[in-house]
């Protein structure tokens, strides 16, 4: 499956390889600082830092080459991207961080911004749902996949999509970083047991019907992507779950110390 152009542009790297250094460079800043007055967890350090490492690896040879060249190394770099990737983000709780690392004025800003109702709608999880999950149904079932593989701005923008959606859903449903308005552990539950199954039946697609089409790809090659995708996302969506009742029972363990401290049972977080 061999596709025209470079497999990565200089703009794919600037986006995709040296902003996310930078991003880690102000991330290891900011936890530095922050270690001198209050502690903050050398697992959240390793986790973004990992995160990042993914996307790094994803964007340069020969994973990148791979990709360009193979549906089969498209899918290993895509489930770095959309999946791996947004894991290790999320659960660094940058967003924690960046609170705590700048004045309580500006801290309540970023708060503000979060509770407006176009943002509260982008970070819903059913709405991150459909745009992660969904994105993929609308890249591999039509032709659109074929057509981003021939233009590199295009498949500079699908690579972000990955990161970005990935990133938003995973953050929408067991992220630990505050998300005003969130809704309850029921609906998140349940939005992430609908997104796993009809990831899991995407890739059935895949694999039976030999999709995506319009690619020079052999069936082969095809089939054995869809099982990357099938299996590597059951590994990345069991993770993501296994985060998800963590924190469940960190919660219930701690609810006790909660109400003893004078909180009322109803202004528990959900």
């Amino acid at each position: 499956m061999h596709h025209t152009g470079a497999p990565h542009s200089g703009m794919l790297l600037i986006l995709l390889v040296a902003i996310p250094a930078v991003i880690l460079c102000f991330y290891l800043h900011a936890a530095v600082r922050l270690r001198h007055t209050a502690r903050w967890s050398p697992w959240r350090i390793a986790s973004f830092t990992t995160g990042i490492a993914l996307i790094v690896v994803s964007m340069l040879p020969p994973l990148a080459n791979w990709a360009h060249q193979d549906l089969r190394g498209h899918m290993v770099q895509h489930l770095f991207l959309g999946m791996f990737a947004p894991l290790g983000l999320v659960f660094g709780c940058p967003g924690t961080l960046l609170l705590r690392s700048v004045q309580a004025r500006t801290a309540r800003c970023f708060m503000d911004f979060l509770r407006l109702r176009p943002i509260r709608l982008l970070i819903h999880p059913i709405s991150a749902a459909l745009l992660d999950i969904g994105g993929m149904y609308l890249l591999y079932l039509t032709p659109l996949f074929a057509l981003i593989m021939m233009h590199p701005a295009l498949f500079t923008l699908l690579h972000l999509h990955f990161v970005i959606s990935g990133y938003l859903f995973t953050w929408s449903i067991a992220g630990p970083d505050p998300a005003p308005h969130r809704p309850g552990r029921t609906v998140r539950l349940t939005v992430l047991f609908l997104a796993t199954a009809a990831h899991a039946i995407l890739g059935k697609l895949m694999y039976g019907y030999g999709f995506p089409h319009g690619t020079s790809a052999s069936l082969f090659e095809i089939q054995a992507a869809a099982q990357w995708m099938y299996y590597g996302g059951d590994l990345a969506e069991l993770l993501l779950i296994a985060a998800f009742f963590a924190a469940w029972f960190r919660h219930r363990s701690r609810l006790p110390e909660i109400l003893a401290d004078g909180s009322a049972p109803g202004s528990v977080a959900k």
